[in-house]
């Protein structure tokens, strides 16, 4: 048979092959425009007859990625339906062409899709901004545009008093972000699900599903259309270099932030985490007690979180506040904070056939919200 054939020229496809034999490929990871990073890929394979045969995918010079220790014990995603992403056979070796992750996966039919985690494509994006805007009560707003002329759209629902946004994909290559946000919409959009009700009776929602869809479509893991990390850009953003943090920060200023989340996924940690704010030089009575006392409840609520593992603690005064949960703690006395999920597993609820899912990742947006109705309601004192 000849060689297998591989494509990533599609909505946030990424890909290099540098040579195909058969049912084997040498592959690399093209890095985001204009900036180091690399470690998202998302690609397809195809072949008349590989139905039935193992396919052999090495992905080289992995040493230079973004975060070489993300490698160890991941399991690279496929899917032959593009609806059922499951774990492929994946192994790590750092010694092998300046690092190499190898794929093995025998494919049903005659054409798999392979990806860092599971995609969540722009044109899923739209179709979840028309189907929420379309919900009673919901109003859907352009915030700006970015770099490659794409709308930041955001959605808005709710009449209570305290203002609570919600945001994802910064980076954009941490797709679960977006599948959190179809679950934790599938709730506040829901004129009938009793959580969402009483959220929306206190709180006004501010809900951006994707800061970043040019990252997206680019098919990178961090930066946007200039290679820029939005995520360091809420001090001082641009509209050169950053209109995406310019156009939201901007919206919050006109709001305020009481409660903020902004949703991510970590590549080397095999949990789920919050990081928080406690380094900001102006930190306000109760703000820091109002983050611990959430991490609790939602700690409580699913085994899919855990408070055990996640990122170092900044010093007192020593916060970075060109990082959102930082800014947005100092800027506007906020409890707000940053959730991580993992490109490998929840170790503690491990799942041998997806791994971490975007229909976890999802559930967990759903028990976010859950879990921030009961942390109002505990502040009420009901």
């Amino acid at each position: 048979m000849s060689s297998i054939q591989i494509h990533s020229a599609f909505d946030s496809g990424n890909i290099e092959v540098l040579s195909t034999e058969s049912t084997s490929a040498r592959l690399a990871i093209r890095r985001d425009k204009d900036s180091e990073f690399f470690q998202w890929f998302h690609f397809r394979v195809s072949g008349d007859g590989i139905a039935g045969k193992e396919l052999e995918l090495k992905i080289t010079g992995l040493n230079g990625s973004a975060y070489p220790g993300g490698w160890p014990n991941y399991r690279a995603r496929v899917t032959e339906d593009r609806q059922y992403w499951g774990l492929a056979d994946t192994s790590w070796d750092a010694g092998e062409d300046n690092g190499t992750l190898t794929i093995r996966y025998t494919p049903v039919g005659d054409i798999a899709w392979f990806a860092y985690f599971a995609p969540y494509s722009m044109e899923r994006h739209h179709t979840l901004i028309a189907d929420v805007s379309s919900s009673e009560g919901v109003s859907s707003r352009c915030l700006g545009t970015t770099l490659d002329g794409q709308p930041i759209d955001c959605l808005e629902m709710g009449e209570g008093a305290l203002e609570v946004w919600l945001y994802a994909r910064q980076h954009p290559g941490e797709s679960m972000a977006e599948w959190w946000m179809e679950g934790a919409l599938a709730v506040l959009a829901d004129p009938t699900d009793s959580v969402g009700r009483e959220l929306r009776k206190r709180c006004r929602f501010h809900v951006v599903p994707n800061m970043n869809p040019d990252g997206s479509a680019r098919g990178h893991l961090r930066t946007n259309a200039v290679g820029v990390n939005l995520n360091r850009e809420w001090e001082n953003p641009t509209v050169e270099k950053s209109p995406e943090v310019l156009a939201v920060r901007g919206a919050m200023d006109e709001t305020g932030v009481d409660f903020a989340m902004d949703v991510h996924g970590d590549e080397a940690i095999s949990a789920v985490f919050l990081a928080g704010f406690e380094g900001i030089p102006g930190l306000r009575p109760g703000q820091k007690e109002g983050y611990d006392r959430f991490g609790e409840i939602l700690d409580r609520r699913t085994p899919d979180f855990q408070r055990k593992q996640g990122y170092p603690v900044a010093a007192p005064g020593k916060s970075n506040l060109t990082m959102s949960t930082n800014q947005l703690a100092e800027r506007y006395g906020a409890v707000s904070m940053t959730l991580e999920m993992p490109f490998k597993d929840h170790d503690d609820a491990a799942d041998p056939y997806q791994g971490w899912s975007a229909e976890r990742s999802a559930q967990l947006g759903r028990d976010c919200m859950g879990a921030l109705l009961e942390w109002l309601l505990e502040r009420e004192g009901k």
